[in-house]
């Protein structure tokens, strides 16, 4: 099959690798996969991780191990973190925090870069058919944007600040105005604010949101990527507010904790989130994708399409065609 492999020198390339057989898990066919920041920090080291990335995808199961016969033909997404089940972080928190937990495309296990990718039945959810494959592919971060609203009780009324408006910061402001929050997306581009504006979002920019609306928020989240988006989610949160940290990069975060201190800021780190829960929200149109995607290319396209998405919002890769 043809897949997209990440060297450990950083190099991406279009390279034949085996096609992955059914055993324990089911074999799935990806119609389309999307580029996030994430697979944009993996090319510059982020996780140390070799082999293809991807993890946001839509498929067909082609084939499956003894008992999952149910879900050939199935079209699906799928949970990304693959968990042992029995070790104390597990039982603590769920597969999700295993200890020798496997991510597709992020940590010891091909991703959704490719003809075909492999996972567990547990990890798998059916897709309706009201929902279109570029849809489809903003299950898993819609899922991620949805476990804010898990960690963080959230209220008709809440003053929510979203910080960064790009394919993560945009799809948590429509999860969080969804259940109620009134949001404003802090952006730092013209073109932030315009596809914002076309979802129907309150905007303000980055330096003046700082002087006029500092310490004001009850929730903010940053979703920048970048170094700076966390001070600039502590600046504009209440005392006793909260800031849940949606950033993933690679590098480290520069961190003043004197204002967390002082003003008794609670620290939510977010990562994955419930499919189900962002299924019903992109079917009931709750939250809007399309005009989040700049393009959409062949696998054999992807220099063009990680540049692409270098500068902007989200790319879709169809490895099928």
């Amino acid at each position: 099959m043809r897949a997209l492999v990440l060297d450990a020198d950083r190099t991406l390339s279009l390279r034949e690798r085996p096609k992955p057989s059914a055993g324990d898990e089911c074999v799935i066919r990806v119609t389309a996969a999307g580029i996030c920041g994430t697979d944009l920090e993996l090319l510059r080291g982020y996780a140390g991780f070799s082999g293809v990335p991807g993890h946001e995808f839509v498929g067909v199961v082609e084939a499956a191990g003894p008992g999952d016969a149910a879900w050939i033909g199935q079209r699906v997404v799928g949970e990304i973190t693959v968990g042992c089940g029995r070790c104390a972080a597990c039982g603590a928190a769920g597969r999700g925090h295993c200890s020798v937990r496997t991510v597709a495309g992020i940590r010891g296990r091909d991703g959704a870069f490719a003809e075909y990718l492999s996972l567990p039945s547990a990890n798998l959810h059916a897709v309706p058919a009201s929902l279109d494959d570029v849809t489809a592919v903003f299950v898993e971060p819609t899922a991620a944007a949805c476990r804010v609203v898990e960690q963080v009780k959230i209220e008709p009324g809440t003053r929510a600040a979203v910080v960064g408006a790009g394919r993560l910061g945009l799809l948590v402001a429509q999860v969080l105005r969804a259940h109620g929050a009134r949001v404003t997306v802090v952006v730092r581009s013209e073109s932030g604010r315009s596809v914002a504006a076309a979802l129907g979002l309150e905007t303000g920019s980055a330096d003046s949101a700082r002087a006029s609306v500092a310490r004001a928020f009850d929730v903010t989240v940053d979703a920048t990527g970048q170094p700076d988006g966390f001070a600039g989610a502590v600046a504009l949160v209440r005392p006793r507010g909260t800031v849940v940290v949606k950033s993933t990069f690679h590098g480290e975060t520069p961190v003043s904790l004197s204002p967390v201190v002082v003003d008794e800021i609670t620290i939510v780190g977010s990562r994955c989130g419930p499919f189900p829960r962002a299924i019903e929200l992109l079917d009931a149109g709750r939250v809007q994708v399309k005009p989040l995607v700049a393009g959409v290319y062949p696998l054999a396209q992807f220099t063009e399409a990680f540049d692409r998405a270098a500068r902007g919002l989200k790319v879709i890769l169809t490895p099928g065609r």
